[in-house]
């Protein structure tokens, strides 16, 4: 081979493997989300424990299969670099999004993770009462004191899990009211909460009666924070009362639930976990022994809510043998687009649609359901 050919190919070779080295090693501000585990709420977790255990409260023979679907993403430390980011793009199972779409700048590694593991704690309490009330079983709940922030007036002086029965002596039906009844007043005045303390109320739930041993607590209110990047909005909006407390609701239930699933967080199990508990709970075997999965938030009312990573989530299911995904109405025009072959989707948007689909896929009768089309 002449020199100058030579030394051509050498150098070719040598930008080739620059270019290579480039890709491997240069970060890119993306992360990927791919298809994760999914879980039998039916059945066993992968460490061997029952998703849902119920004591105290006759439960039924349950078949089949009501998985509960993940994603699985890079954590927020993670440097991809530019070779993983073209290669996810390209590939059908993966998704590459801009890394602060799943990681925000404004937050930190450890308040995301926070927050997606309150956002999956709240789904089980979500899923629960929606279960009951599907199932017309009665439960009680009570406006608590969810959160005390931090140098407010309310804090050393109410506790979260404080049941507010009133403020100034008016009752508290929702935690709307609370908020309500103390802009009522000025900043530097006083304000009367009635409450359980959280010790009492715990214990009174342990003997399954109404927590009644109340208490009253004196507040001088301070004044709302402004609000960063925003203008006060409205006359005197910026002298607004507040304690420095978070209502929120919570609930009694008539006997035990717990569902435990170790490292899922976020809220789009929630419906899963309902239709789940319905099995448990009603005669006979609701999927028929058929393989269903799904993803949707749960409201208390039993509405089902949209997820994110949605042609993710049906990979992983199909995978996994899923015939049959329940598919959140405002998902449906996405769904269809990505749908694998051989899942068929079924919209749902109450728990009601979704635990009716489940009993006529589990008879066989699946031809009318609604399905979800391409917008």
């Amino acid at each position: 081979m002449p020199r100058r050919s030579a030394t051509m190919l050498a150098s070719l070779l040598t930008l080739i493997a620059l270019l290579f080295t480039a890709l491997l090693i240069i970060p890119v501000p993306y992360a990927e989300m791919s298809p994760g585990p999914t879980y039998n709420t039916l059945g066993k977790d992968h460490k061997g424990m029952r998703v849902l255990e119920i004591s105290g409260r006759k439960t039924y023979p349950t078949s089949g299969n009501l998985n509960m679907t993940t994603v699985r993403v890079t954590g927020p430390e993670y440097k991809m670099n530019l070779f993983e980011a073209v290669y996810g793009w390209i590939a059908d199972d993966r998704i590459v999004v801009p890394h602060d779409t799943l990681y925000p700048d404004d937050k930190t590694p450890e308040q995301v993770s926070q927050e997606s593991a309150e956002e999956f704690s709240q789904s089980q309490e979500a899923a629960k009462v929606a279960a009951l009330r599907y199932l017309k079983i009665p439960v009680r709940s009570h406006v608590v004191v969810g959160t005390v922030f931090k140098d407010s007036p309310a804090q050393g002086r109410l506790h979260a899990g404080d049941v507010i029965k009133e403020v100034d002596g008016t009752a508290v039906k929702g935690p709307e009211d609370v908020g309500k009844l103390v802009t009522r007043h000025k900043p530097g005045q006083k304000v009367v909460f009635t409450v359980v303390p959280a010790d009492k109320a715990r214990q009174a739930e342990k003997r399954g009666t109404e927590p009644r041993e109340t208490k009253q607590v004196t507040i001088t209110t301070g004044k709302a924070p402004a609000e960063k990047g925003h203008a006060a909005k409205g006359a005197g909006a910026k002298d607004r009362a507040v304690v420095g407390i978070q209502a929120a609701t919570d609930y009694t239930f008539p006997f035990s639930m717990n569902i435990r699933l170790a490292d899922v967080g976020g809220p789009s199990a929630g419906l899963m976990f309902s239709l789940g508990l319905v099995d448990k709970l009603t005669p006979g075997k609701l999927t028929g022994g058929k393989f269903i999965a799904g993803t949707g938030t749960i409201e208390e009312d039993g509405q089902v809510g949209p997820i994110g990573g949605i042609a993710m989530k049906m990979i992983a299911a199909r995978g996994k043998g899923a015939e049959y995904f329940l598919t959140p109405k405002d998902n449906c025009a996405e769904a269809a687009k990505h749908v694998p072959g051989g899942l068929t989707l079924v919209k749902v948007d109450t728990l009601k649609d979704a635990a009716h689909a489940v009993e006529k896929i589990g008879k066989g009768d699946a031809a009318g359901l609604p399905s979800c089309a391409k917008s």
